[in-house]
């Protein structure tokens, strides 16, 4: 009975400090539209910011944008991709007297994102449709929902999330805040059903900051 009292109180303390933002839409991998128009081809401004969450503490940190592009008609953006360069995480809450590397090298170890393996994640975007009046997003001034395919490791999803899209005759940006569940990508610290792996929030924040330039 203690044992189960234990494990309930570790579930609680980490739902009480899952990362903000809105939690992703979860399916099956879905096809690619390919559909040609105005090739954006974003820049090296491009970054994207995580947080990872357990009772104790929020850990903070970054991933760079490898490559990419989004395709635009009509001033509509209509389909693209990113690679997110995963051996280039990095963590920003913590300074090396801290734990900055350590705690850098465990997250790129097996028990996480295995860089060995997997160096790189990929988004390709299946559905753009334009944000309906009055309705709730989640997300502060949200032009858009977006779904793509997110491949993370040796697995491929279909993920949904607001996002605030601007595109003139030069530039584009995308921007967005969303959660998304790492046990679905087959995350989990020490495999599933581990103690250890419910004392992290299994919601990892992502904030999107994508630029690209007319090519």
């Amino acid at each position: 009975m203690k044992k189960i009292a234990g494990y309930a109180l570790l579930l609680l303390l980490a739902a009480c400090n899952s990362p903000e933002g809105k939690n992703a839409e979860v399916g099956d991998k879905k096809a690619v539209n390919n559909s040609g128009g105005t090739t954006y081809v974003l820049d090296s401004t491009s970054l994207i910011k995580w947080a990872a969450s357990k009772p104790t503490q929020t850990h903070e940190g970054t991933f760079a944008v490898k490559e990419g592009s989004f395709i635009v008609n009509d001033n509509n953006l209509t389909g693209g991709n990113f690679v997110i360069d995963i051996s280039s995480l990095k963590v920003t809450d913590l300074t090396e007297k801290d734990g900055k590397g350590k705690l850098e090298g465990h997250l790129k170890s097996p028990d996480f994102f295995d860089i060995a393996k997997f160096q790189s994640s990929k988004f390709e975007i299946t559905k753009v449709e334009p944000v309906v009046a009055d309705s709730s997003t989640g997300m502060k001034d949200a032009t858009h929902t977006i779904s793509g395919n997110l491949k993370l490791k040796d697995s491929t999803k279909n993920i949904t999330f607001p996002a605030r899209i601007t595109i003139d005759e030069r530039s584009m940006t995308a921007k967005a805040d969303l959660n998304i569940d790492r046990t679905m990508w087959g995350m989990n610290y020490k495999g599933p059903g581990n103690p250890q792996d419910w004392f992290i929030s299994k919601q990892v924040n992502l904030k999107l900051d994508l630029s690209a330039s007319k090519k």
